[in-house]
């Protein structure tokens, strides 16, 4: 038996991460660094990304694209294929949550919720699974959320879509794991970044939601490198499917 340590290794391994601009997706994009895989990390903010580069240094590379623009996710596997080869891993971080009540909810607000939560994830997994198969190993993560599974209030569009992650995970689990590939989500709870800042902008709402937890507090940043590189490593080559919520135990009360 090796070091089991060398599971969670990620040399030599590329990956994609979508949302890479701030908050989780940058969270779990330097938590691959860390583990020695290059990072190609995709958002709207350029500037956000050039800080990032500056950051992490030749390991990474940030890609400025819409990936709520659906006819251009082809394009886009191309260009995130450039600097460091097709990549291995794949993680979809971003996502919006318009916080529309059911009664002001609006076509463009609902589109624009699927397309970037939904579509863009499955259509660019799409476009790279190819390059996966060929080398017989991949690793997809998806971002669920409390939502897949709980209702809030003014979630309707986003929880609709967060619900549709978990079913989307494992139809891609059955479609391409035999290939080598999983496919699995991530669950988070409540983590202090952009899409949750009126949460923790009001104490005692963000005192309610730690209250819910198991644990007894909301989380930290820091919460979230195991759960991100057990999906993205060796280490999970026999979980796919899967909806791993990092949550607290919110979801278990």
């Amino acid at each position: 038996m090796g070091d089991p340590r060398d599971l969670f290794d990620l040399a030599g391994r590329v990956a994609c991460v979508t949302g890479a601009s701030s908050g989780l997706g940058q969270r779990a994009a330097n938590a691959l660094v860390a583990a020695g895989a290059k990072v190609v990390g995709v958002a709207r903010r350029q500037d956000h990304l050039s800080a990032w580069e500056n950051q992490q240094g030749a390991q990474v590379k940030g890609v400025a694209w819409d990936v709520s623009v659906r006819d251009s996710l082809g394009a886009l596997a191309e260009v995130v294929s450039d600097p460091f080869g097709a990549p291995d891993i794949l993680i979809h971080a971003a996502g919006i949550n318009t916080r529309e009540a059911a009664d002001d909810v609006t076509p463009e607000g609902w589109d624009m919720t699927l397309s970037l939560n939904l579509s863009a994830p499955f259509f660019l997994s799409q476009a790279l699974v190819p390059a996966m198969k060929a080398k017989g190993w991949g690793r997809i993560v998806n971002f669920a959320s409390l939502q897949t599974t709980r209702a809030f209030p003014g979630g309707i569009a986003y929880g609709s879509t967060k619900a549709g992650v978990a079913q989307m995970t494992r139809a891609m689990a059955e479609a391409w794991s035999r290939f080598g590939i999983t496919a699995n989500a991530l669950g988070p709870g409540f983590f202090p970044t952009e899409l949750t800042a009126a949460v923790f902008d009001d104490p005692d709402r963000a005192e309610r939601n730690a209250a819910q937890t198991c644990i007894g507090r909301n989380g930290a940043m820091e919460d979230l490198d195991g759960p991100i590189l057990f999906l993205c490593s060796d280490a999970s080559a026999y979980v796919t499917g899967q909806v791993l919520m990092v949550d607290g135990g919110f979801t278990a009360k």
